[in-house]
């Protein structure tokens, strides 16, 4: 399939996870991709793997950022994807809550995801797509995820205001906000298989589909919301949770 076909897509966190799946996904449908990472080694060798473009950028880096819009711009021109995924979470009941934690967080999932979209508004070409990934968390906050929860309902605000200022350019912005989702996250952490298959179950018993989601059914929906078959979608929250939020 090549209904991307020559679509320029940028994927910020691109190295693994949803971003990969992501990467992988679009490039299938025959978009040229960039995707980005903080950790130079980690986004090339994933670049390489993957057959895409890779610029090593800190989303939580205005100069970063700029440096990368201006990079893209230079090699590429101009940009029709732009899928704002990076991001890390934390957890921590509000009276342990630290200055250090706090901004950590919200300076990649906020503050760096907000001027991501703003620095690159002036390269996205007229009727581009824009994702956020955002997390189902934001509209089913709980104990302890009170940093992470705050900074995916802001950036759910952002998307909202975002798909009103540039509806005049027929650009389209949403957000997919994913439940538990199979990523390498854990295991990064270092658990061992069975620790992690034990998270794993007691996750999925609050799912009413019970099972996990896949970084490649999020990969296909920004994939879906990139293309000319959702051109009239813009402004929406996609919620990819299997249930949770309904109870």
């Amino acid at each position: 399939m090549d209904n991307l076909k020559d679509k320029v897509a940028v994927i910020t966190g691109g190295n693994s996870g949803i971003g990969y799946a992501t990467a992988k996904q679009l490039k299938e449908q025959g978009a040229t991709v960039i995707i980005t990472g903080r950790r130079k080694e980690a986004i090339e060798k994933a670049a390489q793997e993957l057959g895409v473009t890779a610029i090593t950028a800190d989303q939580s880096s205005v100069a970063d950022i700029e440096n990368l819009v201006s990079k893209v711009k230079a090699d590429f021109g101009t940009v029709d994807i732009l899928f704002i995924n990076a991001g890390i979470a934390g957890l921590g009941t509000i009276d342990q809550a630290t200055e250090e934690q706090f901004d950590s967080i919200m300076n990649v999932n906020f503050r760096g995801a907000y001027f991501t979209l703003s620095r690159f508004i002036p390269v996205l070409k007229d009727g581009a797509s824009v994702v956020f990934l955002s997390s189902n968390t934001a509209s089913m906050p709980g104990p302890g995820s009170s940093v992470y929860s705050a900074s995916k309902t802001a950036l759910n605000s952002v998307m909202k205001s975002a798909a009103l200022e540039l509806a005049p350019r027929k650009i389209r912005v949403n957000s997919v906000s994913p439940g538990p989702t199979e990523t390498e996250v854990m295991k990064k952490v270092g658990l061992d298989e069975a620790t992690v298959n034990g998270i794993m179950d007691m996750v999925v018993e609050k799912v009413p589909l019970k099972q996990m989601g896949k970084s490649e059914d999020v990969a296909k929906m920004v994939s879906y919301l990139s293309s000319e078959t959702a051109k009239f979608i813009t402004g929406a929250d996609f919620i990819m949770d299997g249930g949770m939020v309904l109870s």
